[in-house]
């Protein structure tokens, strides 16, 4: 559990670069593999940045998709 909070919050250290560098198109393609049924469009640049950083990190595929879907039913 400590691992998880812990890379939520270095992803939301980390959110602009990854806004800056990810289109719209890509990032909801990116995120719906981890979360397929996200409104992508109903969450703010912030929290669409936290998400791709949580994707972008070096955890495991499970524990990724674990916290994308963590975050998701958090900012919805």
């Amino acid at each position: 559990m400590k691992t998880i909070f812990a890379t939520l919050a270095l992803a939301l250290a980390a959110a602009a670069p990854a806004t800056a560098m990810t289109t719209n198109g890509a990032a909801q393609t990116k995120i719906e593999r981890y979360a397929p049924d996200v409104d992508v469009d109903a969450l703010s640049n912030p929290q669409i940045a936290s998400i791709l950083n949580v994707i972008d990190s070096g955890d495991s595929h499970s524990d990724r998709r674990a916290l994308v879907r963590s975050l998701v039913r958090q900012y919805q």
